[in-house]
């Protein structure tokens, strides 16, 4: 039995992939051996010896404390791709929300209730709130993952030229990527091209304030930025400077802050990204069923701080570790299991980064002498031994 600790309201659809023979949920186990999460920080949160995965219902993972988690061989993974069709829909109402003066045409029409001459004063303040049409004007998206793709494809639709910019884009995104979104090679080229330009990127050191007075300098005069990833990858000072130069005709975003609210020329959503039944459905399955298949097969799949690693169910008995990136470790293991007699029948090693994961199926249960003793290979952080339930 394993026991899940639930940070949020995780749904019921997701909830229902745990079968209750093999799993027990609460919202307040004290040792767990995984954890579902949303948006709840555990960047405080210490972290159980008995820990062994965390599953984020969610792409961003800021809220978890990933290197503590590697350290203590902790698997975290994200959902990327569960919510990406609505962030792009509420990236297609920015774009539109950017374009239109829609929202201030809105708060003025409520200002005229009670009005003899409704009608007549809609005519004539209307002009006041005209913006361009989105068909001909050119589209940037910087990152073409699972959302940008989506992004590129809609708005290439609608008839706008599109540009996309991922220096790590993936062949299976590339294939899913309309024949008519142009490459940049570059970022300057990028926002020097668009008129529109969207990020899709995740907040890691190397985007965190990638949207500077420098980046916003590089773009066309009257631009218009749209911001579903992070806040924190676009500088709030920077973006309000260019929009009191006119480097920037509109900020649409995500993410409020104190100084962006009420600030001309900015729209502010309160995250509402993934704010749909179906986002949130599909993201706490989709966690549901990597954490299950971690915790019942040992396999990985979009972890964020591990490599991807499968070698199916389990079939007998399998044996996970979990180790730091440097050599000499697989060796002494396996020496281990050849002093216990064991052959080894399927084994996969993996890196990512600093840290590897280790798949070793064997022809029949190893004791807890020879666990402890892979325990203590140099670099070795954590082993697990799975058992086939019949």
């Amino acid at each position: 039995m394993f026991d899940i600790l639930t940070l949020n309201h995780i749904s019921r659809h997701g909830l229902e992939e745990l079968s209750p023979s093999v799993f027990s949920v609460s919202d307040s186990t004290a040792s767990p051996a995984g954890i579902l999460v949303r948006s709840a920080s555990m960047l405080d949160m210490t972290i159980n010896d008995g820990l062994l995965v965390i599953a984020r219902a969610g792409v961003g993972y800021n809220n978890i404390p990933v290197a503590r988690c590697s350290e203590a061989g902790v698997v975290v993974f994200n959902t990327p791709g569960a919510n990406a069709n609505a962030v792009k829909e509420l990236t297609l109402t920015g774009l539109l929300l950017s374009s239109r003066k829609i929202v201030e045409s809105v708060k003025w029409a409520k200002t005229l209730k009670g009005a003899s001459n409704v009608a007549a004063l809609v005519e004539k303040g209307k002009t006041n709130f005209a913006g361009p049409e989105l068909s001909g004007k050119t589209l940037g998206v910087v990152g073409l993952g699972a959302v940008g793709i989506l992004v590129a494809n809609a708005c290439e639709v609608l008839g706008m030229a599109v540009i996309g910019y991922d220096p790590y884009v993936t062949v299976e995104s590339a294939w899913a990527l309309s024949r008519n979104v142009i490459r940049a090679v570059g970022l300057e080229e990028l926002l020097r091209r668009s008129d529109y330009i969207t990020v899709h990127i995740p907040l890691v050191d190397a985007t965190r304030g990638l949207f500077n007075a420098a980046t916003l300098a590089q773009m066309k005069e009257n631009a218009r930025l749209l911001n579903f990833s992070r806040g924190e990858i676009v500088d709030d000072a920077a973006v309000l400077h260019a929009l009191k130069t006119g480097r920037l005709a509109r900020y649409v975003t995500d993410f409020p802050s104190d100084e962006l609210l009420d600030s001309e020329g900015v729209v502010t959503f309160p995250h509402l990204g993934a704010s749909t039944p179906e986002a949130e459905d599909n993201c706490a399955v989709m966690a549901a069923r990597q954490l299950k298949n971690y915790l019942e097969n040992g396999n990985i799949k979009n972890s964020v701080n591990f490599p991807a690693c499968d070698l199916g169910p389990v079939s007998g008995c399998r044996i996970t570790v979990v180790n730091h990136n440097i050599p000499n470790v697989v060796g002494p293991i396996t020496s281990v299991l050849a002093k216990a007699g064991m052959n080894i029948a399927h084994m996969l090693n993996k890196s990512k980064g600093n840290y590897a994961y280790n798949i070793i199926d064997v022809d029949n249960a190893c004791s807890e002498t020879t666990l402890s003793e892979i325990a203590e290979v140099n670099g070795v952080i954590k082993v697990r031994m799975i058992e086939r339930k019949e």
